[in-house]
């Protein structure tokens, strides 16, 4: 068993924003959770990145209590992909060579050119100033970068909303795969059809807790 989350909660001064969460994740699944905007979703998936502690409840990962591990060697293995995308530096060289800088190993141009080919991105973008990409371009830059080291789990939290429906395909196209050819392990908040559909269980939560689950 990859994850088991028993029986979760998150609040705040304000307002429980989960209650009473429990599921299993085993490895090479692919899980969407979808609902209402403010059911909780992504505050699920930011729980699960290591982004947010709960403040009830329990979330073990390899059979060990997600505290006992360190976050940046955590997040090597869990990686999140926000809804919008946050790049850093100049260029898109810059955000690239950015996992090979944190594993202590030097960049490989070929590596990320061929990174950029995966998601429709031509060689010439890995020069190109961010100030200069177009949202769908920033997105794919931002989960190729998550991708370049392949980690055992990919969170994504919406990460298609507002792109084009060519763009979407592109990234689906390559979730997809790295789910079924390399068994990467993909959790997804989510109301995209597409991505819905491919998915092997879609969790539904509404109002902070689980409604449904379906195969």
């Amino acid at each position: 068993m990859l994850f088991q989350l028993d029986h979760v909660g998150f609040k705040t001064p304000e307002r429980a924003i989960l209650t009473d969460i429990s599921f299993t994740v085993e490895e090479g699944e692919y899980v969407t959770f979808s609902g209402p905007s403010g059911s909780g979703k992504s505050t699920l998936l930011r729980l699960i990145a290591t982004l947010l502690t709960p403040t009830s409840g329990t979330i073990t990962y390899r059979d060990q209590p997600q505290g006992s591990y360190a976050k940046v060697a955590y997040r090597r293995q869990v990686s999140y992909c926000f809804q919008q995308p946050s790049l850093f530096g100049d260029t898109v060289r810059d955000n690239l060579a950015f996992p090979f800088s944190l594993r202590d190993r030097p960049f490989d141009p070929t590596q990320a050119m061929q990174a950029l080919a995966e998601v429709d991105l031509p060689e010439s973008m890995l020069d190109k100033p961010i100030t200069e990409l177009s949202g769908g371009e920033k997105q794919r830059v931002a989960l190729i970068r998550n991708l370049l080291f392949t980690p055992d789990v990919l969170l994504l939290d919406e990460v298609t909303t507002g792109l084009d429906s060519a763009t979407k395909e592109i990234v689906h196209r390559l979730i997809e795969s790295k789910n079924q050819h390399d068994g990467l392990t993909v959790l997804a908040v989510t109301h995209d059809e597409g991505e819905i559909a491919v998915a092997h269980r879609l969790i539904t939560i509404t109002g902070g807790r689980m409604e449904a689950e379906h195969e």
